[in-house]
């Protein structure tokens, strides 16, 4: 008995989205360990914690393209029958990652001060933010190089070692976050700093497992392990768009914080920002679980345009939509009815317990949306259609900042913030999303897309 179409579509998502799901999963785990870990040192330490790790995860968010513009173009040449240069190619991504890390590293260590300076905080939140993130910018090239060759294997249509090395490398972060901020038996623990120490060595190893599992599969396909100028200038090009992309977005992300921070009242910015610090810990976490069938649309965008089919394109676009609706409405009701549970996991503090509950209400209410918005994001990125994603990322920022900075000015309070966070941020890019993907000119054929 033959297999309908949409089954074997399902199939084909389904075998690259689990993996992605349960890796995606595992990655915010480090970000949701450190909250917790930290969160039962104090108040003023998970605010600094949440004002370090929004600087950290900017500086790395703005070098996604290492993942997303490699799994698209290792898609690309591997749809075309080119194995040997899509791994050459995945290479020359990783090399890429070395020196973007290395100059992001001795930046940001010579610039932890005035990057944390930049929120406003008070000083004891400030002093906190700015010993962690000096230690956690150590991870930097670690991983910026995760990224890369979890790029290459995505590419290779390989989501499940991705998987098992982030399932390993958690485990490892939650076991040296507890013992080097809590200490065990005579060892007292060095507190905020022994958790950005525990992930980045967590981060090192993950770095280390993924690259050997890249260069093994190089040196069977006979690829160089050298790094290639022109091929690190053609990922470098292709990731100016995708830079843009993802700085719009990080700068919205920046912006929220910023007016959570300004909106609250004189000395008494620690519960907001705390708050606001687990909500966006937990909307991290949803994203990169919604997220999972995006990393499928890059792979199997990538692959079917380097093929030259864009039936296929067409039809797994459509299917993968359905799964991101649906996938958003599971996550939002979940989040919804644990939301008064939550705070509890991750603070003693009763004061930010009760600030969570409506903040993730309204978080809950955008996940449908979301669910979209990454799916079609995922697409685009897999057809290599980066300048259409700048440009629009550009025009949702604008419409969105504006908007977010009165109602700080007005004191409106977090729960508006986030309102308008869902509302305005999320349904602008889905608006500007789904008008690119009615249209033709993202479905471009061939083993390179660079635009």
């Amino acid at each position: 008995m033959s297999t309908s179409p949409t089954r074997a579509q399902d199939r084909e998502i389904l075998r690259l989205a689990v993996p992605a799901f349960l890796a995606l999963v595992a990655e915010p785990l480090f970000l949701l360990a450190d909250a917790a870990v930290v969160g039962h040192l104090g108040t003023r330490e998970l605010a600094g914690l949440g004002i370090a790790g929004a600087v950290l995860q900017t500086v790395v968010g703005l070098c996604v393209f290492l993942a997303y513009g490699t799994t698209a173009s290792v898609a690309r040449l591997l749809g075309a029958g080119n194995r040997r240069a899509a791994l050459a190619q995945g290479i020359d991504g990783i090399w890429l990652a070395v020196l973007i890390g290395t100059i992001a590293t001795v930046l940001g260590m010579l610039l932890t001060r005035p990057l944390v300076e930049l929120f406003g905080a008070s000083p004891g939140v400030t002093d906190d933010a700015a010993t962690y993130l000096r230690l956690a910018f150590l991870g930097t090239v670690p991983l910026l190089v995760m990224l890369a060759a979890t790029g290459v294997l995505r590419g290779l249509q390989d989501t499940r070692t991705p998987l098992y090395v982030a399932v390993g490398g958690n485990a490892l972060n939650v076991v040296l976050n507890v013992v080097l901020v809590h200490g065990v038996a005579s060892f007292t623990g060095i507190g905020l700093a022994g958790s950005a120490i525990g992930s980045v060595i967590a981060q090192v190893a993950c770095a280390v497992a993924l690259v050997a599992v890249v260069v093994r599969g190089a040196r069977r396909e006979g690829a160089s392990l050298r790094p290639h100028p022109a091929g690190i200038r053609l990922a470098a090009r292709a990731a100016v768009a995708l830079v843009i992309r993802t700085l719009t977005l990080r700068a919205a992300l920046l912006v929220t914080t910023y007016a959570v921070t300004t909106g609250a009242a004189p000395g008494d910015d620690a519960v907001p920002v705390a708050t606001h610090q687990l909500a966006m810990t937990l909307w991290t976490f949803l994203a990169f679980v919604l997220d999972a069938i995006a990393i499928a649309a890059q792979a199997l965008t990538g692959r079917h345009l380097g093929a030259g089919d864009v039936d296929s394109t067409r039809a797994v676009t459509r299917r993968m939509v359905r799964w991101g609706i649906w996938s958003g409405v599971v996550t939002g009701v979940l989040l919804a009815l644990t939301g008064p549970f939550l705070g509890q996991l991750f603070t003693p503090d009763r004061a930010v317990q009760e600030a969570l509950v409506p903040v993730l209400l309204v978080a809950a209410l955008a996940q449908p949306v979301a669910g979209v918005v990454f799916v079609l994001d995922g697409v685009l990125i897999g057809a290599g259609d980066g300048a259409y994603l700048a440009r629009a990322g550009t025009v949702v920022l604008l419409a969105y900042a504006p908007v977010v900075l009165v109602l700080a000015a007005l004191g409106s309070g977090l729960t508006w913030v986030w309102a308008a966070f869902g509302a305005i941020f999320m349904g602008a890019r889905l608006l500007v999303l789904l008008h690119r993907a009615r249209g033709e000119a993202w479905l471009v054929t061939g083993a390179a897309a660079v635009r």
